[in-house]
């Protein structure tokens, strides 16, 4: 059954984090710097909205949300049984804008923060879906060997972290809220499987990454320093961000808004039985359906309908708080060296594909 209650604590939740100043930004997958910041402010060709895709291409990561179970359970697939539907699985956030960059596919998941840079730095798309706000299923894992207890032991250690994800954003600015300079330990660039090979080696002595990694590097001799829940109740929000090609948003907006809506009926399954949620899951990320629920409870799931809203993506003719955000990642990333300049805030409320959440049934 709809478990209401549960709904009301999440939306309070997230909405209360939503409400926080002090360096807010949503997700947790990586991106690339090196293309000049400018933003591409431009309308896309529109065409027939009723157009519906021969192919449709999907770059998913296997994390614990709405669009994986959509995928283990075939709802876009019956949807459109007469579209080719590609999923194509990627590491990291970082790849997923490689393959958007080189128009290898239509959407993909990325961090937030990344989302925030690939905007400055003109890659063209825009976000059409949030797949989840990020808690305890991103932290900071460190080696019971390594003998460190707090933030402050960290200073002459070896900390692997993938750079320009959420979670590079999320290590930096505890460390800024900590008093820590970076440049008092080492912090390597590694992928989620190099960290974890890093790990068994005993090369590193602690990782900032997501599940399933996550949980694989805490089997083997780990301990949790710090999660990203910890750090959201501080005001350092992330969140896992859908991004549509604005050339395929253009054509295909109707069809879009079905995709939205087959990741609604995900999220609404979830509540209704997460139980079987779980157990659908559980093959695609590897954990018993126990592990899977527990690590898909780590996440906020939002339906089109509350995405629509003010906190949110908003809708047409009224972009939501997301801009916002985005717009304070990518001064936050300035202020970092990532990137050299951050666009203003229209150019992040024209990235707001919302009228897929605004258009989506559920």
């Amino acid at each position: 059954m709809f478990n209401f209650e549960r709904l009301v604590r999440r939306r309070h939740f997230l909405f209360g984090l939503l409400g926080m100043t002090s360096a807010v930004v949503f997700s947790a997958c990586t991106q690339q710097t090196t293309t000049p910041p400018v933003a591409d402010t431009s309308a896309p060709v529109t065409t027939t909205a009723t157009a519906t895709p021969t192919e449709f291409r999907i770059g998913y990561q296997v994390s614990p949300n709405a669009e994986l179970l959509t995928k283990n359970l075939g709802l876009i697939e019956a949807k459109y049984p007469d579209v080719d539907i590609k999923w194509l699985s990627f590491d990291s956030g970082r790849d997923v804008n490689t393959a958007m960059a080189s128009g290898g596919i239509d959407v993909g998941l990325v961090g937030s923060v990344p989302v925030s840079t690939g905007i400055a730095q003109n890659l063209s798309y825009q976000v059409y879906f949030i797949h989840g706000v990020i808690g305890d299923n991103e932290a900071l894992a460190v080696t019971k060997s390594s003998g460190i207890a707090s933030m402050a032991d960290l200073t002459g250690k070896k900390v692997a972290v993938p750079f320009g994800s959420t979670t590079h954003f999320s290590f930096l600015s505890a460390l800024k809220q900590e008093g820590i300079d970076p440049n008092d330990l080492t912090i390597l660039d590694m992928q989620p499987q190099d960290m974890l090979a890093a790990w068994q080696r005993g090369d590193i002595d602690g990782g900032f990454v997501w599940y399933p990694i996550l949980g694989k590097m805490l089997e083997a001799d780990g301990d949790l320093l710090v999660t990203a829940k910890q750090l959201a109740e501080k005001g350092i929000i992330t969140a896992d961000l859908g991004v549509v090609s604005k050339d395929f948003a253009a054509k295909y907006p109707d069809f879009l808004a079905g995709y939205v809506s087959a990741l609604s009926e995900a999220v609404q399954l979830y509540r209704d039985d997460p139980k079987a949620a779980s157990e659908a899951l559980s093959a695609e990320i590897g954990l018993s359906p126990e592990e899977t629920l527990k690590v898909m409870d780590q996440l906020v799931w939002l339906n089109a309908g509350e995405q629509a809203s003010p906190q949110y993506l908003g809708v047409p003719d009224a972009p939501g708080a997301l801009s916002q955000v985005l717009k304070d990642s990518a001064e936050f990333m300035v202020e970092q060296g990532d990137i050299s300049a951050a666009p203003d805030l229209d150019a992040y409320k024209a990235s707001l594909f919302n009228r897929a959440v605004a258009d989506a049934k559920y």
